[in-house]
């Protein structure tokens, strides 16, 4: 399983998300946005998402791989 994070600035707090929102609702409200995603192998890669399509496979521009050491082990894109 693969963990998905805006690093978005925490924002001021705000009402209660409104239950509809789904995970891809959410992906959509970030896209172009930095996220990093953390692989459950534990190599992680942080970049701008891109694109979502229907089945929830995202694109990243401006992508850093880390590995599980921390590491910068390659970059991507842009």
């Amino acid at each position: 399983m693969s963990e998905l994070t805006s690093e978005a600035p925490p924002a001021a707090p705000a009402a209660p998300a409104p239950t509809s929102l789904t995970p891809s609702t959410y992906l959509k409200s970030i896209l172009g946005r930095p996220i990093l995603v953390r692989l459950h192998t534990g190599v992680t890669y942080r970049g701008i998402l891109a694109c979502l399509d229907g089945y929830m496979n995202i694109a990243m521009e401006q992508t850093e791989e880390y590995g599980i050491t921390g590491e910068l082990e390659s970059r991507y894109g842009d």
